[in-house]
């Protein structure tokens, strides 16, 4: 797998699994595949993932039932929405409201480009 090297692999990791959460590939309370599974589809050492667990454990996502694997919490889609809200929120929208500034372009102008590729 190609991983951009602008953030540490284990983040990505962790964002990946959050994406399958979202996309309801994987489901509260349901079992997610395993360090060594998941290490060998994504190319990369186990401990790597066991840093994204450990991560998403630390944020409420997943959960060990010891001897058995990993799990998505029942709060898990919550948790992830408020957590891509706030890294939005504070890292993405103010790069965003600067290179707006800088271009001229207002946020009547960027709801436009937004409705139109919307509906496209």
């Amino acid at each position: 797998m190609n991983y951009p090297v602008n953030q540490s692999i284990f983040l990505q990791i962790a964002d990946r699994i959050c994406d399958r959460i979202l996309s309801g590939e994987y489901k509260a309370n349901e079992r997610i595949p395993s360090v060594r599974e998941l290490a060998v589809e994504m190319e990369v050492n186990p401990n790597t993932v066991m840093r994204s667990f450990e991560r998403l454990q630390s944020h409420q996502i997943i959960y060990n039932k010891r001897g058995i694997g990993y799990f998505v919490t029942d709060e898990a889609e919550s948790e992830i929405r408020q957590m891509r809200y706030n890294q939005f929120v504070e890292e993405i929208l103010p790069t965003v409201f600067k290179e707006m500034d800088l271009l001229g372009m207002g946020i009547d102008e960027l709801a436009e480009i937004y409705n139109r590729d919307k509906t496209q």
